[in-house]
């Protein structure tokens, strides 16, 4: 104890009543104290910055996976494909309405379920980026509640960042924006921050509003959209909570809300009308404050729509007839949208009832202008149905088409000319269909394939347009 050499004495009432001579030996037993301290308080300081190392490598954000690229040649076709991905786990591409590629061209993100969970619609797999050249493997998302169902994913075109959502059932879920220029560059110098610097959570989002399936990106970067219930938010800026009259609107009636990146602030801009299921909602990767959406009721008898940010021109894009099914549309530049057509056995009367239909109509890939609304049949198989064309992709110099057939198969379409061409094989189709996208440069697809496992999990690969193809 250091009491004998305190330079002031406090009475029990709390007032100085002595001061203590100070000698050499009191100066000399304080020091001494002092330093007998001293250690643990170093091994103190030594477990707290321990501690802090620990929590921050505890998360797998950042960790680098050995390449697992090879090189296939197909079979039938001769033309190569890249295995980016080729472990047993279920690899799945972000969904072909979505862009595949980072801002940089170097990485493709997917989400997987190697880091041992098993479902992906619920949170439990994450969020991974492979770069197309070393075929190294770098994980971007890591912990409980990661959101990966389909189209709850974004990558933007513009920037390096990512967006996704965050929230295990029953928790709040958050509206997350990843730096991906950070975090590559960190993983590869092996100097990796904590996880949380990597991220801006831009919002949380209310419990009524959809994360999945319905979620983009405007051409500007500046805001997002995602679907709902129509009913208020708190956080909605364009009036007071709770002032919306509610007289008219069901409990079922969606609609369609923006998010400022930047601020979190939320605001309508339609309430859908019944019985519409959003579904697919795409942005238009070239015209800001554009949205399309999609009923997503099976075999709905009107599937896309158009509307604009500020909630006006609300309309349909492809009127559909009698003995159509459209499905699987997609963006392709400005003005255009390529979709699906099958032949559908219903027709739609005026209230909604369905009845058997006998029309025929063509079937297989369309392109539509959304100014003119030209249509024009790009192709189908001769065995059109459930053996012709399914998903398909454009390239934005509107030169090509893809599609991919529940045979696992993947043919390129001259969209000028209507020539098709066998591109690859053998893919499966299950446990998914390929989905297939085209790179920015459109030289690559990129498709998620059952072929190495025989169709029990899913790769990714890529597919290079052969240079004969690219210049005719």
């Amino acid at each position: 104890s250091i009491a004998p050499c305190d330079l002031l004495e406090i009475s029990a009432a709390g007032t100085p009543v002595a001061r203590t001579r100070v000698t050499a030996r009191c100066l000399f037993l304080t020091l001494l104290n002092t330093l007998n301290a001293l250690p643990a308080f170093l091994l103190f300081l030594g477990l707290c910055l321990l501690s802090a190392t620990a929590n921050a490598q505890t998360s797998n954000v950042g960790r680098r996976y050995p390449s697992e690229k090879r090189v296939l040649v197909d079979r039938l076709t001769g033309i190569p494909i890249t295995a980016l991905t080729a472990s047993p786990a279920m690899d799945l591409t972000l969904y072909q309405t979505h862009p595949q590629w980072t801002s940089d061209g170097n990485y493709i993100i997917f989400r997987s379920n190697r880091t041992g969970n098993s479902k992906l619609r619920f949170g439990l797999s994450q969020v991974f980026a492979v770069d197309e050249v070393t075929g190294d493997i770098i994980q971007l998302t890591d912990g409980p509640g990661t959101i990966t169902g389909t189209g709850a994913l974004f990558v933007a075109r513009k920037s390096m960042h990512f967006y996704y959502f965050r929230g295990s059932p029953g928790e709040p879920r958050q509206f997350i924006e990843l730096n991906l220029d950070s975090l590559l560059s960190d993983s590869k110098a092996g100097a990796m921050k904590a996880a949380a610097s990597y991220e801006r959570v831009i919002m949380t989002i209310p419990d009524i509003m959809n994360d999945v399936g319905a979620f983009t990106l405007d051409a500007n970067e500046r805001f997002a959209y995602i679907s709902g219930l129509a009913k208020d938010f708190p956080l909605e800026n364009n009036r007071p909570a709770g002032t919306r009259p509610k007289a008219g609107v069901d409990g079922r009636q969606e609609a369609i809300w923006k998010i400022d990146i930047q601020s979190g602030r939320l605001s309508r801009v339609i309430d859908v009308p019944l019985p519409i299921r959003i579904h697919h909602m795409q942005a238009n990767p070239w015209v800001s404050g554009e949205i399309e959406y999609a009923d997503g009721s099976s075999n709905a008898a009107q599937r896309t729509w158009l509307v604009n940010a500020d909630g006006s021109g609300n309309r349909p894009i492809y009127k559909e007839a009698e003995g159509e099914w459209v499905r699987h549309e997609v963006w392709v530049d400005a003005d255009h949208m390529y979709f699906e057509v099958q032949k559908s056995d219903l027709l739609y009367l005026a209230k909604g009832e369905k009845v058997q239909s006998s029309a025929t109509r063509p079937t297989g890939i369309f392109s539509i202008n959304v100014r003119t609304n030209e249509v024009k049949v790009l192709g189908q198989l001769d065995r059109e149905g459930a053996e012709g064309f399914e998903h398909c992709a454009g390239s934005s110099d509107g030169k090509w088409a893809v599609a991919d057939t529940y045979r696992g198969e993947l043919y390129l379409i001259n969209a000028r000319t209507g020539e098709q061409t066998l591109l690859s094989t053998g893919h499966k189709m299950k446990p998914d269909h390929t989905h297939p996208t085209f790179s920015p440069d459109n030289k690559r697809i990129v498709i998620q394939s059952g072929l190495l496992s025989d169709g029990k999990t899913l790769n990714i690969m890529t597919i290079t347009i052969p240079l004969w193809l690219q210049v005719k």
